[in-house]
C-alpha cells in the first residue's frame, strides 16, 4: 500500500506566483475561519491567512500525484486545486481543510463502525468511536446484530441489556470526547426494523433529554413497507439466533414512527435494501449503516471523502449554466478528492485498507438555491426539478469519465474484481462511488452560498458585532432586486430578518416573493420532489431536511415518507418548526388560595412554611449538566422550589438556588404562578442544550409548568396548566446557537449555525 506523505508539508520553494489569487471571503466567512480552521498558536491566535490554508491544503493533496508519476508536475496541479478553492468554486470537506499539511492528518469527515454482538466488539467500537471524533470525524452504527433486551446471556446466564442501553454508553464517551477539538463528534444509530427491540429504539429519544449525541434512524425493509402496504404483519427476528420472536402489525409501527418524527424529528428512516441494491461491492459485504446525516452508506470500517461544488459560480450568461466551466470543476475535484485516499492519515488500519480497496469518493454540491434565484427560476417548481435532474446528471456522468481517466493511469479500485462494475463492457473505474450530496452548513459560510440542495433558510439576517450593534445582513439578489424595484428600505430588511420570510409582506412584489421562498415557505412535497431528483443521479444519498410548520399534522409527515419511497429516495429526515424545543407556555388564569397577608398597599407578606410538604424531583437536561428540581406544595397549592446541578460552590449553583429562593417567595406570597413562569420562561445562558432548556431558570419554569400539568389534585390550577398547554404555545423558529447565541438552522439533516459555523453533526 502506498505510503502517506510526511505530515507536515515543507515549506519549499515553488513556482507559483508571488501574488496568488486572493479568495473573496466575506466578514463572516473569515470569523469562521479564523475560529474553526485556520492554524493556531499556543495561545489560540491565527497564525496563517486563507491564502496559507488553502495552499496548504492545495500542496499536500497534490503531492499524491507522485505516488503515481515520479515526474508529475505537482506544482502545476497544486495551481490547479489552490485556484478551485480560492475562487470558492469547490471546497472538501471540514477535516481536508483543518487537517491537511498538519500533524494530524485526519481527512475524511464519515466513519462507519461495526457493532457485534459481543461485549469485546462493542467496547471496541466505543473506543474506536473516541479516536475517530478525536481526530475530527463522525461515526455511524447499526446496533442491529446486538441481541435483544432479555436475552440470555450463555456466559452468565444472565440476560442481555439490548442495544440501546449500550448506544448510551457510545452517548456518554461522545460527550466526553466533543469538550476539545475543532469538530464536535456526532454519531447516527440504526436499527432494523424486524430487531425486537425496535419498538423501544423508536421512542428512545422522545423525552428530549438522552441521546442527545445521536441522530437515528429506522432501516425499512421492503418485506416492512409491502406489509405497510397490505396492512399485514410481519417478523422481528432474534439476531442471536435468526428465529423469528413475534410479529407485529406493520401498519401500528409505521404510525408509531411517523408520530415521534412529528413530536421531534427522530427517529428519521432508511431504506435499507434500496440502499444495498445500489451496493457496488456486495462481495465485500452488506450496508447496514450511514453516517451521521444519512447522505453517506458505508460498509463496516469504510470512510468516505466529501467536497463540494459551489453551483452558484456556474451560473451563465442569459438565465443558463455553464456547464463548461462546471466540468472543468468535476475534473479538477475527482483528481482532488481521490488524491486525498492516498494522503489520509487514517485513525485505524482497518479504516485505511478497506478506504483504499474501495476509494469510494463523494463529488456534492451547494449553492443550488441560489443558482436557481440567478436563472429566474422559483425553488418550487417543475422546472427548477428539471434543472436539478439536468446538472446532477451531467455531474455524476462528468465524474464517472474523470474516474475511468484515472483508473487508465493508476488501475482500478483494488477491490473492483467481484463488483458491479466487474462485468462484460463494464466500466473500469478507480472509484467504487463518486456523488453524494453532502451537508454544507459551514462550508456553505465559507463559500457565502446557499447549503446543499436546500431552499434559503432566510432572506436576510440580524448580526451583533463587536459593539453589540445589530447589522442586517441581505441576500445579495434579493437586496440588488429590492434596489432596482424600489422597494428597498433599512427598516423593510429588518423586518425580513425578524420574519425571515416575504410571503406575507405587501411591500415584496410577488413575482420576487416566489423566487425567494424559504426552507418555511416551500410545502413539503416539493423538497421530498427536489431531494428525490439529485437522488436519480446521486452514486450514494442526498442529505435533505423536509421542513414543516408548526401545526403540520401526523398525516402531513406520513404523506411525506410515503413520498420519499415512492419517488427513490434512499431516506428521509423531517423537521417540524417548534418541535424540538419545549414550547413557550403562556398559563394564564391561574389563582392561588390563601393569599398572603396585606401589611399595606403594595406590600405581602409570605404565608409560613408548613412542616410537611409534598413533592416530586423532575430532572431537566441543560447546557451546564442535568438540573433536579424539586417543586412542594402545601394545602394552598405550589409553595416552594429548590434546585440542585450538584456542584455546590460553583458560580451557577447559587445563581440557581437564589432563582429557586424567589420563587418559593413568591408562590407562598399569593404572586400568580403564570407571571413567575412568564418572567422566567426563555431565559437563555450562553450555553443553551439544543432540545433542552435554553438556562438554570428556563429548566425551573420547564419543571414547573411539567408538574402543573401532571397535577389534576390542584383542581382549577391544574385544569387551567393542561388547557393552556394544549392551545397557548408561543413557538419561536429555531433555538440559538450553543456556542455564540446566533440562530441556528435546522438544515441537511443537521443543526448549524451560520453566524458562527457551530454544527451539531461536527
Amino acid at each position: 500500500m502506498l505510503a502517506n506523505q510526511p505530515h507536515e508539508v515543507s515549506e519549499k520553494a515553488s513556482r507559483i506566483t508571488a501574488h496568488p489569487l486572493q479568495p473573496q471571503l466575506s466578514p463572516n466567512a473569515m470569523k469562521v475561519l479564523e475560529k474553526r480552521y485556520l492554524k493556531k498558536d499556543e495561545e489560540g491566535n491565527p497564525v496563517e491567512t486563507p491564502v496559507e490554508m488553502f495552499r496548504r491544503v492545495a500542496r499536500t493533496i497534490a503531492a499524491a500525484d507522485l505516488q503515481y508519476d515520479s515526474e508529475a508536475d505537482v506544482d502545476a496541479v497544486e495551481e490547479e486545486f489552490y485556484r478551485m478553492m480560492a475562487r470558492l468554486e469547490f471546497l472538501p470537506n471540514s477535516p481536508t481543510l483543518m487537517n491537511a499539511g498538519r500533524e494530524l492528518g485526519q481527512l475524511s469527515a464519515c466513519f462507519v463502525l461495526p457493532v457485534g454482538d459481543s461485549m469485546e466488539s462493542i467496547f471496541d467500537a466505543i473506543k474506536n468511536t473516541a479516536l475517530i471524533h478525536k481526530s475530527g470525524g463522525g461515526t455511524g452504527f447499526s446496533f442491529s446484530r446486538v441481541r435483544p433486551s432479555s436475552d440470555v446471556v450463555l456466559s452468565t446466564k444472565g440476560v442481555s441489556s439490548g442495544p440501546i442501553s449500550f448506544m448510551t454508553v457510545f452517548d456518554a464517551a461522545t460527550e466526553t470526547i466533543k469538550q476539545g477539538g475543532t469538530r464536535r463528534g456526532a454519531n447516527m444509530g440504526i436499527l432494523r426494523v424486524d430487531h425486537p427491540d425496535i419498538l423501544d429504539f423508536i421512542v428512545c429519544k422522545q423525552s428530549n433529554d438522552k441521546l442527545n449525541n445521536f441522530n437515528i434512524s429506522v432501516a425499512l425493509t421492503e418485506e416492512f413497507m409491502e406489509a405497510v402496504e397490505s396492512g399485514g404483519e410481519y417478523d422481528l427476528v432474534n439476531p442471536r439466533t435468526g428465529e423469528v420472536a413475534k410479529s407485529l402489525d406493520a401498519r401500528r409501527v409505521f404510525d408509531m414512527v411517523v408520530n415521534l418524527a412529528w413530536k421531534n424529528g427522530d427517529p428519521g428512516i432508511i431504506f435499507l435494501d434500496r440502499i444495498n441494491s445500489c451496493n457496488p461491492t456486495p462481495h465485500i459485504g452488506e450496508i447496514e449503516s450511514t453516517n451521521p446525516c444519512g447522505e453517506q452508506p458505508l460498509l463496516p470500517y469504510e470512510s468516505c471523502n466529501l467536497g463540494s461544488i459551489n453551483l452558484s459560480k456556474v451560473a451563465g450568461a442569459a438565465g443558463g449554466i455553464d456547464y463548461e466551466r462546471l466540468g472543468r470543476i468535476v475534473d479538477s475535484a475527482v483528481h482532488f478528492l481521490d488524491n486525498v485516499i492516498d494522503v489520509n492519515n487514517y485513525p485505524l488500519p482497518e479504516i485505511a485498507e478497506m478506504t483504499r480497496s474501495n476509494r469510494k469518493i463523494g463529488l456534492g454540491v451547494m449553492g443550488f438555491a441560489d443558482l436557481l434565484i440567478e436563472m429566474g427560476i422559483a425553488y418550487d417548481s417543475d422546472e427548477a426539478v428539471s434543472v436539478a435532474e439536468e446538472i446532477m446528471d451531467f455531474i455524476q456522468e462528468r465524474a464517472w469519465k474523470y474516474s475511468v481517466k484515472l483508473a487508465g493511469e493508476r488501475g482500478v479500485f483494488p477491490n473492483y474484481n467481484g463488483s458491479v462494475y466487474d462485468t462484460e463492457g463494464g466500466l473500469r473505474v478507480r472509484n467504487a462511488t463518486t456523488t453524494t450530496i453532502a451537508p454544507t452548513g459551514t462550508l456553505s459560510i465559507l463559500a457565502n452560498c446557499s447549503s446543499g440542495i436546500e431552499p434559503l433558510f432566510a432572506i436576510s439576517y440580524i448580526r451583533n458585532v463587536l459593539d453589540n450593534t445589530e447589522m442586517v445582513e441581505t441576500h445579495r439578489i434579493f437586496e440588488e432586486m429590492a434596489k432596482d424595484g424600489g422597494f428597498y428600505s433599512e427598516e423593510l430588511m429588518k423586518e425580513i430578518a425578524k420574519r425571515g420570510s416575504v410571503a406575507d409582506l405587501p411591500e415584496v412584489p410577488d413575482n420576487v416573493k416566489s423566487l425567494f421562498a424559504t426552507a418555511h415557505d416551500v410545502k413539503p412535497e416539493w423538497h421530498v420532489r427536489m431531494q428525490a431528483a439529485f437522488q436519480k443521479y446521486t452514486d450514494n444519498a442526498v442529505s435533505k431536511t423536509v421542513n414543516f410548520s408548526h401545526d403540520a399534522s401526523i398525516a402531513d409527515v406520513e404523506q411525506v415518507y410515503r413520498l420519499a419511497y415512492e419517488t427513490g429516495c434512499k431516506g428521509v429526515t423531517i423537521y417540524r418548526d417548534g418541535s424540538r424545543e419545549a414550547q413557550v407556555l403562556n398559563i394564564g388564569g391561574v389563582k392561588r388560595a390563601g393569599a398572603g397577608e396585606v401589611l399595606a398597599p403594595g406590600q405581602v407578606k409570605p404565608r409560613p412554611r408548613p412542616e410537611v410538604t409534598r413533592g416530586e424531583t423532575i430532572k431537566v437536561n441543560t447546557g451546564c449538566g442535568s438540573l433536579y428540581v424539586t417543586i412542594n406544595e402545601d394545602d394552598h397549592g405550589l409553595c416552594e422550589v429548590f434546585s440542585s446541578m450538584g456542584r455546590a460552590g460553583a458560580c451557577k449553583a447559587a445563581q440557581s438556588e437564589a432563582v429557586s429562593r424567589l420563587i418559593s417567595l413568591a408562590l407562598r406570597s399569593g404572586v400568580d404562578t403564570a407571571a413567575i413562569l412568564k418572567s422566567i420562561k426563555g431565559i437563555r445562558c450562553p450555553s443553551p442544550a439544543l432540545g433542552g432548556a435554553a438556562s438554570c431558570p428556563d429548566a425551573i419554569a420547564r419543571a414547573v409548568i411539567d408538574r402543573m400539568e401532571r397535577a389534576p389534585h390542584l383542581g382549577e390550577d391544574g385544569a387551567n396548566a393542561n388547557a393552556e398547554l394544549r392551545s397557548s404555545a408561543e413557538i419561536s423558529a429555531c433555538p440559538e446557537c450553543p456556542e455564540c447565541g446566533g440562530m441556528v438552522e435546522f438544515g441537511e439533516g443537521c443543526v448549524f449555525c451560520r453566524s458562527c459555523g457551530f454544527s451539531k453533526c461536527g
